[in-house]
């Protein structure tokens, strides 16, 4: 018997032990209940699916995203235009490497757990620590100054207004090696160009500076000593939150009591150098410092866009000198981007001392104000150039051809895939897309070697030889 004999007998045999009907159908397939009986479980029923993402997370569609890559090419080309370089680190980092004690709020908002390897990790809440655990690990060898970017998703788990996520977008640029204001009026007059290069103004928003040498000025006439500055600078940042007394108990943990909090915040209300200058002298480290760095800003030719705020202290404990914070100037949105200097943060993690300074812009902020001021463009359209389609199935095959050309020309091209979409559906789809042109490949055309073009925006239509498109292409880009 040969091996197909004796396939075909088997068969006949599994045939006639199911009581042989007539159709080669197993049992297996007959018996409707096999897959509970293989798992060896009743039945699961199945759980309606929550079509939301996680609270205070995004799904970007594709218009969102179209919002998204506008908003990441403004910032990238305002960083490549001052010279920066772009980098990335990963998403999930130690946890060491965001947990501080200063009471910072970044350490309660961590998203963090164990990991199978019994680690304890975190999503990076910000992307500065990061950026220092980079620089140590090449053991200097980068070459400083160095002035980087970076576009990263952070995380915090933290209560959600308008604004204000739990994760978001963020545009870090940094400026290590350089020790002097140069680097902060250099990271101030990047911020203002990209403010300029969607639209706002100095009426719009404005950016407040201080140093935190005030506070840690104060703090030493005052007596407290300077491992306590730090925890102090955090503290203070909440009072623009909450009332004095919320974070009473917080102050006196660290040694401070009433009294010494009223006399700083009695200094933080000064909102001039003048007045900075009346409590800490003419001879005030941070006095030259704002001053120097106010002078550099009317060279930069932003001085509408600054002001001195002694109440800016931000609330990250590793600043160390100038501090910024952009601000919606009707007060609706909360802060827009913030930073400043932290030349010790290396030292933090067993590194050398090394200046630097930065800034963090986040994504969902500055698109609401940009909502407001009625500056977002429209991302309605695709950017499709051209829609190809062939009037028959037999034509496909050419429209195939016409769709390879024009994107070797260089078009963005929508091929319709579907052989029996008429041309009322395809005329209606190029709108949707925002489409500049449809080209049609009908009988005709086909005999002739050619492509009817429609161009949408004037409705004038024309026949362009196969061999043409190219040229057509280029044509077509002049006019435009």
């Amino acid at each position: 018997m040969t091996t197909h004999q004796s396939i075909s007998t088997n068969l006949d045999t599994i045939e006639n032990s199911n009581g042989g009907g007539g159709g080669r159908v197993s049992a297996s397939v007959q018996d409707k209940n096999v897959l509970d009986k293989t798992n060896g479980k009743k039945k699961q029923k199945v759980t309606k699916l929550d079509t939301n993402p996680p609270k205070g997370t995004r799904d970007f569609y594709p218009e969102d995203m179209r919002l998204r890559n506008w908003l990441f090419d403004q910032w990238r080309d305002v960083a490549k235009t001052y010279g920066f370089s772009e980098y990335d680190a990963p998403v999930l980092e130690s946890e060491a490497l965001f947990t501080r004690k200063a009471g910072e709020e970044v350490t309660q908002q961590l998203y963090n757990f164990v990991d199978k390897g019994d680690r304890n990790v975190a999503l990076r809440p910000e992307m500065t620590p990061s950026l220092a655990r980079m620089v140590m690990a090449k053991k200097g060898g980068i070459p400083l100054p160095l002035k980087w970017f970076s576009i990263p998703q952070c995380w915090r788990y933290e209560r959600m207004t308008r604004g204000r996520r739990r994760e978001h977008y963020q545009w870090n640029m940094d400026i290590w090696g350089v020790a002097g204001e140069e680097a902060d009026a250099e990271l101030l007059s990047a911020m203002v160009t990209f403010f300029k290069s969607v639209g706002l103004t100095s009426d719009d928003v404005g950016i407040k500076v201080n140093s935190r040498l005030v506070i840690g000025e104060v703090l030493t006439e005052l007596g407290i000593p300077e491992e306590k500055f730090a925890a102090t600078c955090v503290l203070v940042d909440k009072l623009e939150k909450v009332p004095l007394d919320a974070i009473q108990g917080d102050l006196e943990e660290i040694g401070l009591d009433r009294s010494v909090v009223e006399k700083l915040t009695k200094v933080l209300t000064v909102d001039s150098i003048d007045g900075i200058k009346d409590v800490l002298g003419e001879d005030s480290e941070a006095v030259q410092q704002i001053s120097n760095l106010m002078d550099l800003c009317k060279t930069y030719e932003i001085e509408d866009w600054i002001i001195f705020d002694a109440s800016v202290v931000r609330g990250l404990a590793y600043y160390t000198g100038v501090v910024f914070e952009a601000f919606d100037r009707k007060g609706v949105l909360r802060a827009i981007a913030g930073g400043g200097r932290y030349d010790k943060l290396l030292e933090t993690f067993g590194g050398d001392p090394t200046p630097a300074a930065g800034f963090g812009f986040g994504d969902a902020v500055i698109v609401e104000l940009l909502k407001d001021r009625d500056l977002l463009p429209s991302f309605a359209s695709t950017g499709i150039d051209t829609v190809v389609f062939a009037q028959g199935p037999d034509l496909y095959n050419t429209a195939i051809s016409v769709a390879t050309k024009l994107r070797q020309a260089g078009q963005t091209v929508e091929l319709v895939l579907e052989k029996n979409k008429k041309s009322k559906w395809v005329f209606k789809h190029a709108d949707r897309l925002g489409a500049k042109y449809v080209a049609i490949i009908g009988s005709e055309e086909f005999e002739n070697e050619q492509v009817a073009i429609k161009n949408l925006q004037d409705g004038e239509q024309s026949k362009i030889s196969m061999n043409e498109l190219s040229k057509w292409v280029e044509d077509s880009k002049l006019v435009e």
